[in-house]
């Protein structure tokens, strides 16, 4: 044991301490008592307990405690609904010295060992959400016992830009398998923190025995009794340290390198670590955490990781610039204008989420039906993925309609228009609800460019249209881009973050400016791909000049999961605005019009080529760019148009646009969105002459 009680306060001044506290319980039908140790922060669920240096000096006390009295078995529960989520991050993000890094990482080790080591059975009663450091003392234990209500399962460290540091890539691939440890570790963690049910934990072997939450203590008191009695002996599967180790670690290289492209070095080294687990006894395993998690402690990389997950948790709850909530008027039914497929997952989403009617408009019945039939079958889907129940799904269904007349919208609180990406046609939409609606109802706009300013300007009460933009599939990503236009009021602002709120997103105020936040960001660094291409860079060079920032898709894939006819709607609003640094490819205009839809095309062992359709009509220069040199254009473009933007006010800090390409692009947590990244490597202060964030603010305290 590294620290003592004044150090480990001294280490972490505001630790939210999780104390450890050991009692005796007496089991019918063991000889001997358990020593209990129950770990709680004073909290409710809603702050669940972590583990800082204080913490573990607690749980280390509680454990001389427990094998002080001789117990039969030593067993470790936490707090209702919580078992423990791992270590206690705040304190992390204020650790700037190497040395006191090292004791963390160490402290850890040795404290969570000493249930390893100990000649007394020991125990892990998860009874609640278990992630990271929590997960690491189950592993810990001899054995473990998980509720069937436990609410989150995972190790989210590599998500992070972390690893597992106290255990996990050493114990749990011998428990589990190599192949197994990867999913859990890797593949889920890069997989925007996939959680595991608890069904998966025991299919999998993390645990022995899946009990009822009721009686979730008693029970697994119980089976304590038998594995000690020796009635029950939990089985430990064979490990294959073979071919299917170098298969689990061929796979956790590709998993890697595909999602980060080297640009995380948290999950290259969980990939390191996990093939030293093949051979390695847990004195040289923990050592090698030990050692890794000292240094990535002291990193800025993790900074950003954690600055990611901040933004995420805490400022996303937290709009800046949202009105009063008590403002928002209360919404009991919703109109959708259009039944195209944007307008029908915008339907199947304020069905589910809000459970009030849901009725879409479209030019023709046929439409209509083909709106109303999508939804229908998607939510015949969830039924038949067992998320919903028979009667849920038939009421989700019976609020959901189609009507040719907009009298249908009489008594709608909120609607919101998906139709053509055109102005006028948008400011008709609009022109003929206002004539249908209340005065109160609000008019909202999917728009991803166009001003919602000039499409309110024509009504009577401008003040009640406010942008609504989505992002596509409207089911996955989480962000709302919620656009104030000039006249839009606090009521209708409130209303359209509450309504946010209930449909699960998250919602960031923004000025309005043509593109918003994400797509004008994105449009610009396309751009500079496309430009480079335009002069003579091989499309192999453009499309792979970012990897670096390890982007979970390349500029041209990008160009085709949107569709490059939106891509070149959006970047002609953006030069009509921005003349001078958007600026339109002729050639685009030609991929456009030729109806093709993708650059790449791919063969039977999926090696992309340009397709050569594509190759004849593209005409580029003999002006070829290296990929360094697009790289340093592209992220010099993305810097400039940030700090544009920030002076405009197109949002309140630059943290808000991280947020939204986390959110809305779906940019890596290790990479912090994008400000972090370019105040780490310089490109913020050679374009603009100064960081977009104040030191410590994702990066390593002076």
């Amino acid at each position: 044991m590294t620290f003592t009680v004044e150090q480990a306060k001294a280490a972490f001044p505001d630790e939210v301490v999780t104390t450890a506290t050991t009692r005796l319980i007496t089991v019918p039908g063991l000889d001997g008592q358990v020593a209990l140790i129950t770990l709680d922060n004073g909290h409710d669920h809603t702050r669940p307990s972590t583990f800082g240096p204080q913490g573990l000096v607690s749980l280390n006390a509680a454990l001389d405690e427990a094998f002080a009295a001789g117990p039969a078995a030593i067993a470790v529960t936490g707090k209702p609904f919580i078992f423990a989520v791992g270590a206690d991050l705040s304190g992390v993000e204020a650790i700037s010295d190497p040395n006191l890094a090292h004791e963390i990482a160490e402290t850890g080790h040795a404290v969570f060992r000493r249930l390893t080591d100990s000649k007394i059975p020991t125990f892990a009663f998860v009874n609640g959400a278990v992630m990271g450091g929590g997960l690491e003392l189950a592993l810990s234990c001899h054995y473990r016992t998980l509720s069937e209500s436990a609410a989150a399962i995972s190790f989210p460290e590599v998500f992070l830009g972390l690893f597992p540091g106290w255990g996990g890539t050493q114990l749990l691939p011998n428990l589990i398998g190599p192949d197994a440890a990867v999913t859990v570790i890797i593949e889920n963690a890069l997989n925007q923190n996939k959680m595991l049910k608890p069904q998966q934990a025991a299919d999998l072997g993390i645990v022995d025995e899946l009990l009822g939450s009721a009686d979730f203590l008693e029970q697994s008191l119980l089976w304590l009794s038998t594995v000690v009695n020796g009635e029950v002996a939990p089985s430990r599967r064979e490990i294959d340290r073979g071919a299917g180790w170098d298969a689990a670690i061929g796979r956790a290289k590709a998993i890697v390198d595909g999602k980060t492209k080297g640009a995380s070095p948290g999950a290259t080294k969980a990939v390191e670590l996990l093939e030293l687990a093949r051979t390695a006894d847990l004195d040289a395993g923990y050592a090698a955490e030990t050692q890794a998690l000292a240094q990535l402690l002291v990193d800025d990389t993790l900074r950003a990781g954690l600055y990611s997950f901040n933004l995420v948790n805490k400022r996303a709850k937290r709009p800046a610039g949202a009105p009063d909530k008590s403002l928002a008027r209360k919404v009991t039914k919703v109109g959708v204008v259009g039944a195209g497929l944007m307008a029908s997952q915008l339907a199947l989403l304020f069905v589910r989420r809000l459970k009030v009617p849901v009725v879409l408009t479209d030019v023709d019945q046929g439409r209509i039906d083909k709106g109303v039939s999508y939804v229908h079958a998607e939510i015949d889907k969830l039924l038949g993925k067992k998320r919903i129940s028979p009667d849920e799904a038939n009421r989700l269904k019976a609020l959901v309609s189609g009507s040719l007349d907009k009298a249908a919208f009489a008594d709608a609180d909120f609607v919101i228009e998906a139709v053509f990406e055109e102005m006028g046609v948008k400011q008709q939409v609009f022109g003929d609800l206002e004539n249908h609606v209340k005065p109160e109802a609000i008019l909202a706009t999917n728009t991803s460019s166009l001003s919602v300013s000039e499409m309110a300007s024509k009504l009577r009460h401008p003040e009640r249209v406010v942008g609504f933009h989505f992002f596509n599939p409207v089911a996955v990503l989480p962000l709302l881009e919620i656009v104030r236009g000039e006249q839009t009021d606090d009521a209708a602002l409130a209303t359209a973050f509450a309504v946010g709120k209930q449909l699960k997103k998250s919602s960031v105020l923004v000025k309005d400016a043509p593109a918003f936040v994400v797509n004008r960001l994105l449009l610009r660094f396309l751009g500079e791909v496309l430009t480079a291409v335009d002069e003579g860079t091989p499309f192999d060079v453009a499309d792979r000049a970012l990897e670096p920032l390890g982007l979970p898709m390349s500029p041209l894939t990008l160009m085709q999961l949107v569709g490059p006819a939106i891509a070149l709607h959006v970047g002609e609003t953006l030069h009509g605005a921005f003349p001078d640094r958007f600026v339109v490819s002729e050639n685009l205009k030609k991929f456009v019009s030729s109806g093709k839809t993708a650059v790449w095309q791919w063969d039977d062992k999926g090696t992309p080529s340009v397709d050569p359709e594509v190759a004849a009509l593209w005409q580029q220069g003999d002006k070829p760019s290296t990929a360094e040199e697009l790289r340093e254009r592209a992220l010099s473009a993305i810097a400039e148009e940030i700090r544009i933007m920030l002076d405009e006010g197109v949002v309140a800090e630059a943290q808000d646009i991280d947020l939204c390409l986390i959110l809305g692009a779906g940019w890596p947590f290790w990479l912090g969105g994008i400000t972090p990244y370019l105040d780490r490597t310089g490109v913020s202060r050679k374009v603009t002459g100064k960081p977009f964030l104040a030191p410590g603010v994702a990066s390593v305290p002076a």
